[in-house]
């Protein structure tokens, strides 16, 4: 009898131990096609800017060496995490989602800059942060929900999928936080 519990014992806890290797080498640890967020790429996402943004907030930010996002990095030094986190942030004041985490109002400085950096960057999305970018800096905003599916995609989201565009008063209440 204390063979079989003996067993028994042993057998589980190899398979305890086999499905948490395979949890955490497989879903927990990213493969060679998932980007890792730095440490400081995560302080920073932590510090989100939330609701509008105004002139004079800008022209702080420029004053103090900060980028139109209120963040150290220049636009030479942006990176594929950079570009997703910026406009996915951006693309929540016109989405309707389930969830949303993090808000950067969207402001022709701030889409004019990121293009401007994409000259700069070498980043692996660059053609589909330009189509983006470039329809946004020409206030074409009719494919947002897409625009926010197509990011929140490359970020592996499983939650907060974009299933609509809101209405210019939605967007007004979600700007001043009312939604």
């Amino acid at each position: 009898m204390k063979k079989i519990i003996g067993y028994t014992l042993l057998i589980t806890l190899l398979v305890v131990g086999a499905g948490g290797w395979v949890v955490q080498k497989y879903i927990f640890t990213p493969g060679e096609d998932k980007e890792v967020a730095s440490p400081e790429d995560l302080r920073e996402a932590e510090e989100v800017i939330t609701g509008a943004i105004s002139e004079e907030e800008l022209d702080s930010y420029e004053e103090a060496g900060k980028n139109p996002f209120g963040k150290d990095t220049p636009a030479d030094e942006l990176t594929d995490y950079h570009y997703k986190e910026y406009i996915h942030g951006m693309s929540h004041q016109k989405v309707e989602a389930s969830k949303k985490w993090g808000f950067y109002e969207i402001h022709p400085e701030r889409i004019t800059w990121l293009l401007e950096g994409l000259d700069q960057a070498d980043v692996e999305h660059k053609q589909v942060y330009k189509d983006i970018l470039v329809k946004w800096n020409e206030e074409n905003f009719s494919t947002i929900d897409e625009d926010h599916n197509a990011i929140w995609n490359l970020q592996n989201g499983t939650i907060g999928k974009a299933t609509g565009i809101l209405s210019p008063t939605e967007e007004k209440d979600y700007i001043e936080g009312k939604k």
